[in-house]
């Protein structure tokens, strides 16, 4: 079974400049976790739900918040992304990317065409996803 099967197709990016206002809006109005982070079209980075979440005051949306605390999200998305990620090509197959799974401590996979372009993205949840649906 190769990754190009049931990977995710529908990536949505960020840039490394955008703010972390808008990385917020978009976890908040979706259901998944990771967004790719790109550059010209090039995979550079990956960040996360968690990231995010580490980076911004938890003040952020009670009474309690300051502007102090609101001057978070004016951060930026290369300043708490994971740089270099582990990618592997549409082509990998499904052990390659469970290996990945088992030997680093990561919850994605970005998939990259030879000019490291993103092409999809491979969660544990779409590995489930593809078992839960298998016939047997």
């Amino acid at each position: 079974m190769q990754i190009l099967d049931i990977m995710t197709k529908k990536v949505v990016m960020v840039e490394m400049d955008d703010p972390l206002t808008q990385v917020k809006e978009i976890f908040d109005n979706s259901k998944f976790h990771h967004l790719l982070v790109v550059e010209e079209g090039k995979l550079f980075g990956v960040v996360s739900d968690r990231d995010l979440l580490k980076a911004i005051s938890p003040n952020i949306g009670t009474m309690r918040v300051t502007y102090q605390d609101m001057a978070t999200l004016n951060k930026r998305v290369h300043q708490i992304m994971t740089r270099k990620p582990i990618t592997l090509p549409p082509d990998a197959s499904l052990d390659d990317a469970v290996a990945i799974f088992n030997q680093h401590r990561i919850s994605c996979i970005p998939i990259v065409d030879e000019e490291f372009r993103p092409v999809g993205i491979l969660t544990w949840r779409d590995i489930m996803r593809y078992l839960g649906e298998r016939k047997p």
